[in-house]
């Protein structure tokens, strides 16, 4: 399901950020977001995970077991915290009772889920099974089953933080065999982990927690004790020494219950069940009060069954008959022996009934399964199997042609399937809502990707501080600039080319020599004013004021002579020749106009630098005496031309432009 790749996604933004995670997931080739409740293949999950091990250059275990410690915390804050509590008072009890977890979430995500602890899986997968076994050292034997290959490195991280979280202890997982066993659905990897623990307390939990040794010792020395007297010093005795080197987790109740007097004084330090001498209740009322159980023996002949079993598979009132003629287990996926059960004891069984062994009116319905538990009786050397109906909605009872009345009034089965009934309901209707947010985050983050494409093209046509302004309706004023430098530049013989050719070649010159200079504009920080037919006109230190606007447009204009000689003449079909003029000193620049606004340049500065072009040498760049001021001392060649006449102007001392001292032809080029 999606919750699995939310929390990875989660993972990795959290303690890598969002630049990692869009790497690792365009490399993975997935979607950026899961939906909870949708199921996606495992192949997603595994890409992913492969792709973060080669990409954080991590081992997959080290990977795996992260991921584990932090599924944990995800599911805690998904709200399945209480759930995950509640499971058992220890870590043997939580770890025996996951496989009951995996049986309920199975009733909200309507598919055989790795739950909690595992990937959960879509419908013709299976879920793991987690068996437990105590050792005499406390140690335990924590054995794993399950479908896929190389995921068992997450159990140590789930389950060590669980025990951390939920027990305050420590633990060390060792895989101490791993193997490969047939079961029903084919071969399963069997893992055994050696789980150790130790406990972890903090100096104020140390006051607070009484030891276990101590306690023990105390309440020895009390059973002796048998007035009030003596059992209030055997309460202080216990409170006084309380703290010590290695604490147990204990509530004041539990150690008040520990050395409780009840009758004539005896102290009782644990609970004895009392059985009365026969049992009283006859066969009749407990198959009627109990009517889905079965009684079976070693060789799997049912010695008993609940009424309502009998209803529905009438062969079963042949008392002898085999099981498993008219059963099959679908969990645990172990063969249908007595050992094998025996062995999985504590595992929550399911019974599916077979097609070819039901009544003929059942065969077009959906199979019964049961869910429950067994019970060894070992003076009968029988098998008990208490169970109920496993039945999520309103609707596979119906299938079935069952009744809320064919399920006993004590039976939880009953209120559970009302209860799903409901959040099956509020679960469509949060995986509509995920929907919707997905389709609007899809449509804002498309609607963010045109409002830059509008701003690139906004910012192309005016300077960005000035484009900003008017976005806001802001009125923008024209501003002076005290010094800057203008380039004007344009194609010689254009005139003679454009009567000679088709519009649309002179068209294609021209973007190809404007997208050449464009691109040398971001190479050197200038800003394009317009463009008009062949003329193109750039400025250095207008909108922002820069001290280098002049190195600025030289170093432009340097790298236009080069990228002009790689546009072909359409005429001629040799490399065209442009001219350059550039001039320094003051302007005023604004916006002018409403419809289609314009950021241009006033004042004589820009005459003057239109004069420097029309007044140049093709292939040259001419430069004003105030250009040459301003770049005679910056690493610059330059040769004067002497006084010419320029039109409008009178007699006006000029330079040209040779090259940049210092910088390479791919430095001005802005190449590699």
């Amino acid at each position: 399901y999606g919750f699995i790749n939310t929390c990875l996604k989660s993972l990795v933004v959290e303690k890598y950020g969002e630049e990692i995670w869009e790497k690792l997931r365009l490399q993975a080739g997935v979607q950026d977001s899961f939906l909870t409740f949708e199921v996606y293949k495992d192949e997603i999950t595994m890409q992913l995970i492969d792709k973060a091990c080669k990409i954080l250059d991590v081992p997959a275990d080290a990977v795996l077991r992260e991921f584990g410690g932090y599924f944990f915390k995800f599911c805690k804050r998904s709200g399945y915290d209480r759930m995950l509590r509640t499971l058992g008072g220890n870590l043997y009890e939580f770890i025996e009772n996951l496989d009951a977890l995996h049986s309920y979430l199975s009733l909200s995500y309507q598919a055989n889920t790795e739950a909690l602890f595992l990937f959960v899986s879509p419908q013709e997968m299976n879920a793991p099974s987690f068996r437990v076994e105590k050792n005499e050292d406390g140690s335990m034997h924590l054995h794993y089953y399950s479908d896929r290959r190389g995921l068992c490195h997450i159990v140590p991280g789930i389950i060590g933080a669980a025990a951390l979280d939920f027990f305050n202890i420590e633990i060390s997982m060792e895989i101490i065999n791993q193997t490969e066993e047939e079961e029903r659905t084919g071969k399963k990897e069997h893992i055994v982990f050696l789980v150790t623990q130790n406990p972890v307390f903090s100096y104020k939990e140390r006051n607070e927690f009484s030891s276990s040794q101590y306690l023990a010792d105390s309440e020895k020395q009390i059973e002796n004790q048998v007035n009030k007297e003596d059992f209030e010093k055997a309460k202080n005795t216990i409170r006084d020494k309380g703290s010590s080197v290695c604490p147990v987790k204990k509530s004041h109740w539990k150690t008040v219950r520990g050395i409780i007097t009840l009758g004539k004084g005896k102290l009782l330090r644990g609970f004895d069940p009392v059985y009365p001498k026969s049992l009283w209740i006859d066969t009749k009322t407990f198959c009627n009060g109990l009517p889905f159980h079965l009684v079976f023996d070693k060789e799997l002949r049912v010695k008993q069954a609940g009424v309502s079993i009998q209803k529905i598979v009438p062969g079963l009132q042949t008392m002898g008959i085999c099981l498993d003629h008219y059963f099959s287990i679908v969990h645990p996926e172990v063969p249908f022996n007595i050992s094998s059960i025996q062995k999985f004891i504590n595992s929550q069984f399911v019974f599916q009934t077979r097609r070819e062994m039901m009544p003929e009116s059942w065969k077009r319905r959906p199979m019964l399964e049961l869910r429950g538990q067994m019970i060894w009786m070992e003076s009968l050397q029988c098998m008990l199997y208490l169970c109920s109906p496993l039945l999520r909605t309103l609707i596979e009872l119906e299938e079935r042609q069952m009744h809320i009345a064919d399920i006993a009034p004590h039976d939880v089965t009953r209120d559970l399937i009302l209860l799903n009934q409901q959040r099956l309901a509020e679960m469509e209707l949060s995986n509509q809502l995920e929907r919707k947010k997905e389709e609007l985050r899809i449509l804002s983050k498309h609607l963010e990707e045109e409002k830059k494409k509008t701003e690139a093209l906004l910012y192309a046509m005016l300077p960005q501080h000035v484009a900003n302004q008017l976005k806001e309706g802001k009125r923008v004023e024209a501003g002076e600039f005290k010094e800057c430098t203008i380039l004007f530049s344009d194609v010689v013989t254009f005139t003679n080319i454009c009567a000679q050719c088709e519009p649309i070649q002179i068209v294609l010159m021209l973007n190809s020599m404007y997208l050449l200079f464009d691109r040398l504009t971001t190479v050197h920080d200038v800003y394009k004013v317009e463009t008009i037919g062949d003329a193109y006109m750039v400025v250095g230190g207008v909108p922002v004021p820069v001290p280098t606007h002049a190195e600025r447009v030289a170093n432009f204009a340097l790298g236009m002579i080069i990228a002009a000689k790689g546009v072909q003449n359409p005429v001629s079909g040799n490399p065209i020749q442009i001219r350059v003029g550039i001039h320094t000193g003051p302007v005023l620049a604004g916006v002018v106009g409403e419809k289609m606004p314009r950021y241009c340049l006033f004042g004589d500065t820009v005459n003057i630098a239109s004069r420097m072009e029309s007044h140049g040498v093709p292939s040259k760049i001419h430069l004003s005496s105030s250009a040459y001021q301003c770049l005679k001392c910056k690493n610059f060649e330059m040769t004067e031309r002497g006084e010419i006449e320029v039109k409008g102007k009178g007699k006006m001392h000029t330079y040209f432009l040779i090259r940049n001292k210092t910088a390479s032809e791919n430095e001005i080029m802005g190449r590699p």
